[in-house]
């Protein structure tokens, strides 16, 4: 089996992956609110966690992917304050939260598929574990680690020695840096909250009983609870978005290990932001671009994954319009290099019989892989076998097929579909050939860029070639 090395959050280095159980991976990933649209920068923390499963199945291990579906409980600050975003949603939309967040299920798994993510082996609603976090929450207080008060039941972080490890800082030095505490029922500004009842929202629209009141869970609790009962009290990755470090992975980690009293999670993996106009990507700043938006815009949503197969997880990624043109160039050409070499041979070679030079691009792509998810040198690769005439057809149309078991672009399904174009259309297209060929002349490369890119928006592929310009039409 290949060893395999990951960035652990906690500690902060690159490290071996040994698994608690031999061949096994157990992996929990935080799933979406849903009480709106998921936006491209999510979607980009979802291709990474699908990209992470696929390689770990690559090299041969059984992973068992948890995610949870937030259908309650979470508020519009990570830290207990503000209203709930199902409640809020429902109320703009005059439905019920149940009919919110079934609605924006729906559509995030459509999202998923589009963008050919894998389900995970386990997806669980909150509301469908309120007594497991219940049970949860009692052992917590058993161990003395809660107080109760203004008609909540909070976590005590002084209780907990190891608070604020994930995010690299002590609980003192939280304590000097602290917000204005809008609770007063809180003895820290850090506590958070396990258990609200109905003292905090009288208007809450999803409530149960429980041992401190008729209430709701607080947010952080329903990733413990249910990630315990699918890969049990110790478990070996945990994903989410940088953004999750600070207070919920933080709040994950004090409350489980309160409840069990030993460490929970051996390996924390994290993507970093998908940034535009020098700003994090957010649903709360109300302008957020989605998955339809992008297709609205003539982009295929494949090209969208391999944008962010263009980029580290751990590495901000800028997203703009001229980018994603290139995204879409680069896989539209890599389609056509795959269906050149389908058209040159009557089916690939097999694995166990590649040539000498092929499997020196596939142990450089698995080195990639196995380099903490290295997906920008994993791509060079792609594209240096395709480039490399030494290497067979049948060998290359194997191993990039291969390949596209971790990349996830469909590359196995790609046809070549007949596309006519009127008279009047092939005219247009000819004369934008002719117009970046004199803006080129000219050097006006940014006139040129932006006819390549308009034509790019409409399906039309150039390639530039020594005897000239070509194109090809994609629908």
């Amino acid at each position: 089996m290949h060893d395999v090395y990951i960035f652990n959050t906690m500690g902060r280095n690159i490290q071996l992956f040994k698994p608690l159980h031999e061949g096994s991976v157990g992996f929990y990933g935080c799933g979406p609110t849903v009480y709106n649209y998921a936006h491209i920068g999510n979607l980009r923390t979802y291709i990474f966690e699908d990209t992470l499963v696929r390689m770990l199945k690559r090299f041969g291990y059984e992973v068992t992917h948890v995610m949870n579906i937030t259908d309650v409980g979470h508020l519009s600050s990570d830290d207990d304050t503000g209203e709930d975003k199902m409640l809020k949603s429902a109320r703009e939309r005059g439905q019920s939260v149940l009919e919110i967040a079934q609605f924006y299920t729906d559509a995030f798994f459509r999202d998923t598929e589009r963008l050919n993510i894998q389900q995970p082996k386990i997806i669980c609603k909150a509301t469908d574990h309120i007594q497991d976090m219940i049970e949860l929450i009692k052992r917590i207080e058993a161990n003395g680690y809660t107080y109760f008060a203004g008609g909540n039941l909070y976590f005590d972080v002084s209780k907990f020695d190891r608070y604020g490890e994930l995010a690299g800082l002590q609980l003192d030095q939280l304590k000097a840096g602290a917000r204005v505490e809008l609770d007063p029922n809180k003895r820290n500004p850090f506590d958070f909250v396990l258990w609200f009842t109905k003292s905090k929202f009288d208007k809450q629209a999803l409530l149960w009983e429980s041992p401190w009141g008729i209430g709701y869970p607080g947010w952080h609790i329903e990733c413990s609870a249910m990630s315990m009962k699918y890969l049990g009290e110790q478990f070996d990755i945990h994903a989410g978005g940088v953004d999750h470090i600070a207070v919920h992975h933080t709040n994950e980690i004090a409350q489980s290990e309160a409840a069990t009293g030993h460490k929970w999670v051996n390996y924390w993996m994290h993507a970093e932001f998908l940034v535009i106009d020098k700003g994090k990507m957010s649903k709360s700043s109300g302008s957020f671009l989605t998955l339809e938006s992008l297709i609205d815009r003539g982009y295929d949503p494949l090209d969208y994954r391999y944008f962010c197969l263009g980029g580290h997880y751990r590495s901000q990624l800028s997203f703009s319009w001229e980018g994603l043109d290139q995204a879409k160039s680069a896989r539209l050409s890599l389609v056509d290099k795959v269906l050149a070499l389908k058209e040159k041979v009557a089916k690939p070679a097999a694995l166990s019989e590649l040539g000498e030079k092929a499997l020196q691009y596939r142990s450089a792509f698995d080195e990639a892989l196995a380099d903490d998810l290295a997906m920008p040198r994993a791509m060079a690769q792609v594209w240096n076998l395709l480039k490399d005439n030494d290497v067979p057809a049948q060998d290359a149309l194997a191993l990039i097929l291969d390949m596209d078991e971790v990349l996830g672009l469909d590359l196995a399904k790609a046809q070549r579909k007949e596309v006519s174009v009127d008279p009047e259309t092939l005219q247009w297209i000819n004369s934008q050939i002719e117009r970046r060929a004199a803006a080129k002349k000219a050097r006006d490369f940014a006139t040129a860029d932006a006819i390549r890119s308009e034509l790019i928006a409409k399906g039309i592929q150039l390639e530039d070639r020594p005897e000239g310009t070509v194109w090809r039409l994609h629908e």
